[in-house]
């Protein structure tokens, strides 16, 4: 039993996930969605953290803080200042908002006292699960997952500045495949990037502490839910001390990253913009768009053997703006691009702005079993996958991220290769930089994967292919010829 002997057992996420919804909905008619998904999580955490973490005083255990003397949002401000003091890794993570005067201490009572009937528990019952917390941090890890994701959806457009899909997420680490070194994402957002690398290592058979996690967040109050998310799932890391603009001011200015992970924010216009930074190697992007500072700034942080998967808007792979286009060439020419996945529709719910994934690496040489893709560049046109969920929201099925990462690694060969590489009309293709160069450097992968073969035209001998498709043109050109005559003397008519 919990402290007031109500719990729900040592139950499923589902379970907990319940409770915790019933538990925002104690708060939702008096304050919007991005303030309450500050005090749910930030409540979640202290319950949590308050048997979970050693060196933290009685009075900020939870018995203390749903029944002691006071107001109890000063209690709970008092138990987060403790919580931190005792752990310094959470120094200025924890929200400090539950004292404020605009707070209803009533409905804040009613919340606390939702939360403290859900029990983070593990096998024998106990709320540490008896391991010094493994079982319950991974329960309580996929709860403030689904919350996170939860109020994502209900935030809308805002809800993207801290929430990537896990499913994109998920495709991201599985073609970078991050099994050591240094991980960086310079736009964090609420650290999901972080825990699907933890994940994919973990399930590889590494150990925690096998990647070095580095990243920064420029808005305050998503910073403060990243350092508790992977405070929740175990994960050491660098997100600086405070929360920062990437491009005024960089928190890792000497990294070199391994892996670089990020989503930045989608044709950001409002950003700060020194023509002088060194890091426009390729060209100094436009004002009204960051872009290709985003992308530079990546590739500035990668190592000599570096890769990065970056989400990006589809205008990206295409724009005519004279800076873009030209930026973009120069970084095909340098040779720092090694894929272009365009991706479904409606995966992302929080904008309507279709998206693609760039994937960058500093060296697309031999060695380790890897094929020679110097020169080259990967095209897959993803478009048609993924599964809708209800009528606004796709998510990519394990399927299709085993397809788009397996193709990606019998593309570049090594370990993770299932077999040799084989362009597919319609879904992928390896182009090299004349072709790219002949494109204008455009790099939308239905150019160049074309449309998928029929059962039939796979089966055609290709002499007689070409010659039935040129048949079929002159036809048509026939056709259209003899229409625009007959449009002419239509108009010729009406002139008379």
């Amino acid at each position: 039993m919990t402290e007031s002997g109500t719990g729900i057992g040592a139950g499923t996420v589902a379970d907990l996930q319940d409770v915790l919804w019933k538990a925002a909905a104690k708060l939702r008619g008096s304050m919007d969605s991005s303030q309450y998904r500050d005090f749910v999580l930030g409540l979640v955490f202290l319950k949590y953290a308050s048997s979970a973490f050693g060196g933290v005083p009685e009075s900020a255990r939870w018995p203390a803080v749903v029944s002691g003397p006071g107001p109890i949002g000063a209690r709970i401000d008092a138990a987060m200042a403790a919580v931190m003091a005792a752990e310094p890794s959470l120094d200025g993570a924890l929200p400090l908002i539950f004292g404020a005067e605009n707070v209803d201490q009533r409905r804040l009572a009613d919340l606390a006292a939702v939360i403290g009937d859900a029990r983070f528990t593990g096998p024998d019952g106990r709320d540490d699960g008896g391991d010094g917390g493994s079982a319950a941090r991974d329960l309580l890890g996929e709860v403030y997952e689904y919350f996170l994701e939860t109020f994502a959806r209900a935030e809308g457009r805002r809800g993207g500045e801290f929430y990537t899909p896990k499913s994109v997420v998920k495709l991201l680490v599985e073609v970078l495949e991050p099994y050591k070194g240094r991980v960086y994402d310079p736009c964090c957002g609420s650290g999901g990037m972080f825990v699907q690398a933890e994940k994919f290592v973990l399930s590889r058979r590494g150990r925690s502490g096998d990647i070095a996690v580095h990243g920064q967040e420029a808005n305050a109050r998503t910073w403060r839910l990243a350092r508790m998310n992977l405070a929740i799932h175990g994960i050491g890391g660098d997100l600086s001390a405070r929360h920062a603009d990437t491009f005024y001011e960089d928190a890792h200015p000497g990294l070199l990253a391994d892996h670089v992970l990020a989503n930045p924010p989608f044709n950001m216009s409002d950003w700060y913009r020194d023509p002088e930074d060194p890091r426009w190697r390729f060209g100094v992007p436009p004002a009204g768009n960051a872009n290709f500072a985003w992308m530079q700034h990546i590739v500035a942080k990668l190592g000599p053997r570096g890769g990065a998967g970056v989400v990006m808007a589809n205008g990206s792979m295409s724009s005519r703006q004279s800076a873009e286009s030209g930026i973009r060439a120069a970084m095909v020419e340098a040779d720092l691009v090694s894929c272009v996945v365009a991706l479904p529709p409606q995966l992302f719910r929080t904008t309507p702005i279709p998206a693609c994934l760039w994937f960058f690496s500093k060296d697309k040489g031999p060695g380790g079993g890897r094929n020679d893709r110097r020169g080259q560049v990967l095209f897959i046109d993803a478009r048609a996958m993924g599964t809708l969920l209800d009528r606004t929201e796709r998510v990519l099925t394990g399927d299709d991220i085993t397809r788009i990462a397996g193709t990606y690694h019998s593309w570049r060969g090594g370990p993770s290769a299932r077999g040799p590489y084989a362009d597919e009309p319609g879904f992928c293709r390896s182009a090299g930089l004349e072709e790219i160069r002949g494109r204008g450097h455009v790099l939308t992968p239905g150019h160049y994967a074309g449309a998928a073969e029929t059962a039939d035209e796979a089966s055609e001998p290709v002499r007689d292919r070409v010659e039935r498709l040129t048949k079929e043109l002159l036809t048509r050109l026939d056709e259209s010829a003899r229409l625009d005559d007959v449009v002419r003397a239509q108009l010729g008519r009406l002139k008379g």
